[in-house]
Formats: structure tokens, C-alpha cells, sequence
């Protein structure tokens, strides 16, 4: 069997945030905003805990790169464009080769919330997952009273699809989901427009 490989993103940036692929370096910044976010995101995400530590980071990130080398799925850092600050995570993960579908996960530290982080991000990941993985066609799913999840999927430019019974599990019990998605055709608007305004 054939490994696709696709390459660490160098520079996926709008100027303002940054996407880039974990570093070995980065265990005691996640494991910080983690534990600062663990009362929002805890509730949807069961890894977000008080006690996550450097070690459990260190694990996270050790997943992350295999996952990457072999084609699986591809975590990003969402961080600072000037500065660096982790300010959280965008994944293309659980990639279907045959199908050519994937998903789309995000989080953000609680202090970096409401400043349209997620929407620069989902922007960088969906031309990346497009472009270089060749993807066609992303995921992007919430449980259905996960209000602040479902809006950022619309801003990222997400369609509704409907919802889907028992589609997740939310602290050890199933729970209906939103289901959106995102194909390379609904970027081509945005783009256009952006070219008219430069004109």
C-alpha cells in the first residue's frame, strides 16, 4: 500500500492568524490553554480538563505527527501571526481516501474567543485541505444545542444539511448533531468577490 504523503504547511496565513503543524516545543502552551478553556470547551470536548497536563500535550502531539506522515488527518496550531500565542486548534482529520471527504475540528482558548480566529483558520484549512490533500468535500459537525460551534461553521461558509440522530457522544452519551459541509465550489464565490473588490 502507497502513503500519500502531504507536506507540513510552511505559511498558511492571512496576516493576522497562522496555521502550522504541531513541534515538539509546543507541549506547555497547549497544555496551558487547555486547562484555561476546560470550563467552555470541556463541555463539548472531553479531553479539555482542568488536569491536562505537559505530558498528555506531549502525547497529543506525538498522534498528531504520525497521523500526519501517514496521510490520516492533519492538526494545526491556530497561533498569532505576529506573536505566536497558541490561540488554539483547527484539524482536517478522519480523512476517507476513497470517498474523498474529511472532517473539520476547531477549538479556541477562551481569551482568544469572539474575535473571528475560527472563521481566518477555517478559511486557510479549507484551501489546504482543497488544494493540497485533495479533498472534496468537509465535514463539519456539532451536537445540535452547541450554538457557538454551529455559528462558526456558517461563518466558515458551511451549508446545513440537517441533523443527525445519535451522530455523536458528548460525555458517555449519544447526542443528535448538526451536519454541514463545505465543497471547493463554495469558495469560488468568496474568491471572485475578493477579486472585484480589488479591481
Amino acid at each position: 500500500m502507497t502513503i500519500d504523503t502531504v507536506p507540513y504547511p510552511q505559511d498558511l496565513t492571512d496576516g493576522v492568524i497562522r496555521l502550522r503543524a504541531y513541534r515538539d516545543g509546543d507541549a506547555d502552551a497547549l497544555a496551558e490553554a487547555v486547562r484555561e478553556s476546560a470550563a467552555s470547551a470541556g463541555r463539548w470536548l472531553a479531553w479539555a480538563r482542568p488536569d491536562y497536563d505537559t505530558a498528555t500535550a506531549q502525547d497529543w502531539i506525538r498522534q498528531c505527527k504520525q497521523a500526519w506522515l501517514l496521510g490520516d488527518g492533519f492538526e494545526m496550531l491556530i497561533v498569532d501571526a505576529q506573536t505566536d500565542r497558541f490561540l488554539g486548534g483547527m484539524g482536517v482529520n478522519q480523512r476517507h481516501r476513497e470517498h474523498r471527504f474529511a472532517n473539520l475540528g476547531y477549538w479556541l482558548r477562551s481569551s482568544a474567543q469572539g474575535k473571528g480566529y475560527v472563521t481566518r483558520a477555517g478559511a486557510l484549512a479549507l484551501r489546504f485541505a482543497f488544494e493540497t490533500v485533495g479533498i472534496s468535500r468537509i465535514e463539519i459537525v456539532a451536537a445540535h444545542d452547541n450554538l457557538p460551534s454551529r455559528r462558526a461553521a456558517e461563518r466558515i461558509g458551511g451549508t446545513f444539511e440537517g441533523i443527525l440522530r445519535n451522530r455523536l457522544v458528548i460525555q458517555g452519551e449519544p447526542v443528535d448533531s448538526a451536519m454541514y459541509s463545505v465543497v471547493p465550489e463554495d469558495l469560488q464565490p468568496a474568491a471572485a468577490h475578493m477579486r472585484s473588490r480589488s479591481t
